[in-house]
């Protein structure tokens, strides 16, 4: 009970006005640099940062706090609406409810994006509270074996059950396996697919290629049959509530918690961020959608493919917190901006932070809660008129997402090169689209492929080659037999499926003959 009374003491600081006014402000603040595609979460903590260092720790410590949350919720804003996710831990709420702003209920979509990311991140951060112990103990089972064991799990399980053929899945992760090996080696210094350009020597940023190829891509796509397709609804009815309705209650609640459950254990190990957790609930409700048959998913937009997802990103969030806390471990890039926090007012995080920095840690951990409350508070009733943005004609609607995204590209660096790859990776997203080949395996390959290839390095490394290594610990046995079964399944619902069409096609000829 003392996790308890220490957090109630925190709340006590934390509830001060001026406090209570720095987490409105961080909220306001990283929620508007979190919407602008291309900047996100990690952004909007690099740019914020030195808002903070005129005030008191205390103080800084809560603004951070809820601008770091505050970001979070704008990347999923951006994705939905303008189908350009702030963050790449937003690409996969951005499927379906891209799909659903565009069937007039962008709205909903937003509300479910908020409620989700509360409940997500508000049972993150209780357990933080109480389980602090167990999430070190977690993170410490997991050696390079168990990460490229985790790294194969996400890339093939999206390959095979996001996408509706396998096939085309694995030429998708062929593509962004492409994208993630151009630069220098990090482990030993050798170019690779530069041809010879000093340009190209860091690789291609996860932002250039994010932005390439949902943002980019998507606009070509839009203008290739903006002539030859009617303004679909999304333009016509921005309006409706942001709350779920009694059924849609029934309907996502499983969603948020399922999310959460994908999210809570993978905040606490350093593989990237949410971006496994997101895009393994998304494939989650995509299966569980296609058993229940049900016709919304992959075309007007599915409720549940949003709130799964967002759940899984801010309950990631919210132990990525604990871990960089007890641990001094960041497990994502919003993370690692973290600690430059710490370290400006002379704060280390480790297992000796809650004992000697008692003080500031209690009162940020209460911030947490505190944050989520009013971000919610602030973007539920705004839902609606963030809707209102696809009242905007649909030519000046995506010649401003244009705009908007090669900005965010070129404030990474300030290199025109980036814009140049962006273009590129555009017409290529473009082609995907024409030929039906799916976006999502493109980026889980380019966000966790240089980490594989680190992880399976160092593992042959220790082992002095020798491969059984990558199968000599219970947990990565588990994870390939669970990704075996989950192969085997998704194969025998692809051949369900085709059977299904081939004879639905027959049947079609007989009549018509």
């Amino acid at each position: 009970m003392d996790q308890l009374a220490s957090l109630l003491e925190g709340f006590a600081v934390a509830f001060t006005p001026a406090n209570l006014m720095f987490l409105v402000v961080g909220a306001i603040l990283g929620t508007a640099v979190g919407v602008l595609p291309g900047l996100g979460s990690a952004m909007a903590v690099a740019l914020l940062l030195p808002v903070t260092f005129s005030l008191d720790p205390t103080g800084a410590f809560i603004m951070f706090a809820s601008i770091y949350f505050g970001g979070l919720f704008g990347d999923s804003t951006s994705g939905i609406l303008l189908n350009t996710p702030g963050n790449s831990s937003a690409i996969a709420t951005t499927f379906e409810g891209h799909r659903m702003a565009k069937s007039g209920r962008a709205a909903k979509a937003l509300g479910t994006s908020a409620i989700g990311a509360f409940i997500g991140g508000m049972i993150a951060c209780t357990l933080v509270v109480f389980f602090s112990p167990y999430i070190v103990e977690l993170a410490r089972v997991f050696g390079p074996a168990e990460y490229f064991a985790l790294a194969v799990f996400a890339f093939v399980a999206i390959s095979a059950v996001v996408a509706d053929s396998i096939v085309r899945g694995l030429v998708a992760l062929g593509i962004g396996f492409a994208l993630a090996l151009v630069g220098i080696d990090g482990m030993s210094g050798a170019e690779r697919f530069t041809m010879g350009s000093p340009i190209l020597f860091d690789g291609i940023s996860i932002i250039v290629i994010t932005v390439g190829l949902l943002a980019i891509g998507e606009v070509i796509h839009v203008a290739s049959h903006i002539r030859r397709t009617p303004a679909p609804r999304m333009a016509l009815n921005p309006e409706g509530s942001p709350f779920p309705s009694r059924r849609e209650w029934r309907q996502v609640l499983p969603a948020f918690l399922r999310g959460t459950a994908y999210g809570v254990p993978f905040g606490a190990i350093p593989v990237g961020g949410s971006e496994v957790p997101t895009f393994l609930a998304y494939g989650t409700e995509k299966r569980l959608a296609r058993r229940r048959n049900d016709p919304d998913f992959g075309t007007r937009g599915a409720i549940q493919g949003v709130a799964a997802p967002e759940a899984a990103g801010n309950a990631t969030a919210g132990t990525a917190m604990g871990a960089l806390l007890a641990l001094g471990l960041p497990t994502s890039a919003t993370a690692a901006m973290m600690i430059a926090a710490f370290q400006q007012y002379g704060m280390q995080p480790g297992p000796l932070l809650f004992e000697r920095s008692g003080d500031l840690v209690w009162p940020l951990m209460a911030s947490f809660f505190l944050g989520l409350v009013i971000l919610l508070i602030i973007n539920l009733p705004f839902a609606a008129i963030w809707a209102k943005l696809l009242v905007i004609p649909r030519h000046y609607l995506y010649a401003g997402i244009t705009v908007i995204a090669m900005l965010g590209v070129y404030a990474i660096a300030s290199r025109p090169v980036d814009l140049w790859m962006a273009l590129g990776i555009g017409v290529v997203g473009f082609a995907m689209r024409h030929y039906s080949i799916p976006l999502a395996p493109v980026l889980i390959a380019a966000i966790l492929g240089p980490m594989a290839e680190t992880q399976l390095r160092r593992a042959l490394a220790v082992s002095e080659g020798d491969v059984g290594i990558l199968v000599s610990s219970p947990l990565t046995i588990a994870l390939y037999s669970v990704l075996t079964a989950t192969v085997v399944l998704s194969v025998i619902q692809h051949s369900r499926h085709s059977r299904r069409r081939r004879s639905a096609v027959r049947e079609l000829a007989r009549e018509r003959v």
